[in-house]
């Protein structure tokens, strides 16, 4: 009779529990959650010659976590100085990242280009901004000289 009696005790405790350690990794996760900012390769490797190549060498990545394909035209990437790139229409997909390249080229799937002719990231201090259509910060990341030319965001 005791152990009958038990399991609805341990039978409730469990249901108020589960729902704890269900949020405890989607909390976690929502600093990850949905469209980010994930590495930032701002000091483009070797000499700045603002060469084309030099200039692609200079991207930021943003990855879409989410369960579903995003919409980006009218997302925005900003820096400090407001220089900004602005989606056009873009679908990336669930679980995809596309490469914002600051030089010039052909957009492909998973890389655009902004078409500079100069440089955006500032190597001794910047911030990326993303920003949605709405003109609300969906995310940023910001990086000092004691970052070694690189930044992993998330």
């Amino acid at each position: 009779m005791r152990i009958r009696s038990a399991a609805p005790a341990i039978l409730a405790a469990a249901a108020l529990a589960a729902p704890l350690l269900a949020a405890s990794p989607a909390t976690a996760a929502s600093h990850q959650g949905g469209l980010h900012l994930g590495y930032i390769q701002f000091d483009s490797p070797g000499r700045d010659s603002r060469s084309n190549s030099s200039l692609n060498a200079e991207w930021v990545n943003i990855h879409n976590n989410s369960g579903s394909a995003v919409q980006l035209k009218g997302y925005k990437l900003k820096d400090n100085t407001g220089y900004t790139y602005t989606f056009g229409s873009y679908k990336i997909g669930a679980g995809k990242t596309v490469k914002v390249r600051t030089g010039k080229g052909t957009n492909a799937s998973g890389v655009r280009y902004w078409g500079r002719g100069s440089y955006v990231w500032n190597n001794t201090s910047d911030k990326a901004r993303l920003i949605k259509p709405s003109g609300s910060l969906k995310d940023s990341c910001s990086w000092t000289n004691s970052d070694p030319g690189y930044k992993s965001c998330h």
